[in-house]
């Protein structure tokens, strides 16, 4: 069974032999994971600050015209994610697993992710289906199918021979008996988590981000070894 400690300190020696492509990729898929919800979030907090400032003033037209601009930010934002963010993802990675293998990758190994664009948009649109529809059912699920798909992106590209389906049913079989372990690895970030937001996210930015995706490659690599 693997130990939280020992996946951190194989996390921490893979990130500081490879200091700043680590830093560099960890940056772009914090901006994928975070940015388009982010932009549609900011326009929506921006357009209901002008709705409060003169309700009265609102006519049904207007209202039709920030509905349809919220809808465009949206979907833009649902297409940016599904067919460039998704295999960025996967790219990224594929980065940080090779990193903890050793093999001290650059910052080009990302566009790897779009290698076999039609099944890693497949799969990465099925992941992120099941989870939005488990999250509408109830938070508490959803958050646990977050677990069980977790492996999905390392998969993609170490299992060429298996579809999207599979590719999923992989990855809950591999985290079977290791989500709750999962958890507590995750939460025993939480110092430097806190900290990054001390420092207004600079921290997370050549630190905090960085170690945490190099030791969930440590983790990838340590479950499949049982595999």
């Amino acid at each position: 069974m693997w130990s939280i400690g020992e996946l951190k300190a194989k996390g921490k020696e893979a990130f500081k032999s490879n200091y700043w492509s680590s830093v560099i990729v960890a940056l772009i898929l914090s901006l994928l994971t975070g940015g388009a919800g982010a932009s549609a979030r900011s326009q929506t907090s921006q357009t209901g600050g002008q709705e409060g400032l003169d309700m009265s003033a609102l006519t049904p037209e207007g209202m039709a015209v920030i509905v349809g601009a919220l809808s465009v930010v949206f979907i833009v934002a649902l297409l940016l994610r599904i067919f460039l963010f998704n295999p960025l993802e996967v790219g990224g990675f594929r980065f940080f697993k090779k990193n903890v293998e050793g093999e001290h990758p650059t910052v080009g190994m990302i566009k790897e992710g779009f290698g076999e664009y039609g099944r890693t948009f497949i799969t990465m649109f099925l992941r992120d289906l099941f989870l939005s529809l488990w999250t509408c059912l109830f938070i508490i699920p959803g958050i646990v199918k977050g677990y069980s798909y977790r492996m999905v992106p390392y998969i993609i590209k170490d299992n060429p021979e298996l579809s999207a389906t599979e590719v999923i049913t992989k990855s809950r079989e591999m985290m079977n008996g290791h989500k709750w372990r999962a958890f507590l690895l995750d939460l025993s970030f939480i110092g430097w988590i806190l900290l990054t937001l001390c420092t207004c996210g600079l921290l997370g930015i050549f630190w905090t981000n960085p170690y945490i995706q190099n030791t969930n490659a440590a983790l990838y690599l340590e479950l499949s070894k049982n595999q």
